[in-house]
């Protein structure tokens, strides 16, 4: 076991909640995806910190973070919190490992502010945005199960779900944490994958970006890896055939080998 324990700070104006494993060695920070809360990721922290000093973070509007009709939940207030976070601990030099949203998040911080951070590792990131094709799971999709979750009836609707089936530990943990997401952050997280350009971020990173992403689900496609990897020549690109979006749990080996990869052997 390397969990330590769950905390809240105060950073960019906000309660945020995070937990934390290990508590030496370099230093990781987990941002999850659209509803997936920090204890959603706690077998992939129990497995980093093994080696790292890991913290996973509750994005705004999800699991024990501040929630409300007063926050924006957009993609440039998510990433200034993650910076006024790693500011707020004093997190020193770190990398940022981001799924899904949370890729698109760690993404826009770098660009904004990437004096503390040392690498980008992003899993799956949407490649939606202007003028291209759309993220391919449906928001009713992801709102039906959130809204479903929200009246006690998650554990039946996962269940239910066109989808490969998640282990029954993982799947009664999302039924329990799926309620506390805010349903307006699915409508902006959205609205800002089609919205908001990922690929000028990409673009205009400096710092080593690693990218792992699914050989299921039409998340990132094989032209989205040229484009991207023309866009940053730098970019190291692992893709997991067996998984699907939900990489750490359709193929947590897999992603754990590509992970360990990424963490000790960062492009340069």
């Amino acid at each position: 076991m390397s969990f330590l324990y769950g905390k809240h700070v105060r950073a960019n104006g906000i309660r945020q909640h995070y937990l934390r494993y290990g508590g030496t060695g370099p230093v990781v920070l987990l941002v999850p995806g659209i509803v997936s809360p920090a204890a959603l990721w706690d077998h992939v922290g129990q497995w980093l910190g093994l080696t790292h000093d890991c913290y996973i973070l509750d994005v705004r509007g999800r699991g024990l973070s501040e929630s409300g009709p007063h926050l924006d939940y957009g993609v440039d207030a998510c990433a200034n919190d993650i910076l006024a976070f790693a500011e707020a601990l004093a997190l020193g030099p770190h990398v940022v490992l981001g799924h899904s949203m949370g890729a698109r998040i760690a993404l826009h911080a770098a660009r904004i502010d990437a004096s503390s951070i040392s690498q980008l590792i992003l899993l799956d990131p949407p490649t939606s945005g202007p003028g291209r094709r759309l993220y391919p799971i449906p928001m009713e999709r992801t709102l039906k199960l959130l809204r479903a979750a929200q009246r006690g009836e998650g554990e039946l609707a996962l269940r239910a779900a066109d989808q490969a089936p998640w282990p029954e530990e993982l799947l009664l943990k999302r039924a329990e944490w799926l309620p506390t997401c805010d349903e307006r952050v699915v409508h902006v997280t959205y609205d800002d994958f089609h919205q908001q350009d990922m690929h000028a971020d990409l673009q205009a990173v400096q710092v080593p970006v690693a990218l792992i992403c699914a050989g299921k689900g039409g998340v990132v496609s094989e032209d989205d890896v040229r484009e991207m990897q023309g866009l940053n020549p730098r970019l190291r690109v692992t893709r997991l055939a067996a998984a699907g979006h939900q990489l750490q749990v359709d193929d947590f080996e897999g992603l754990c080998a590509s992970l360990a990869h990424a963490l000790h052997k960062p492009a340069s």
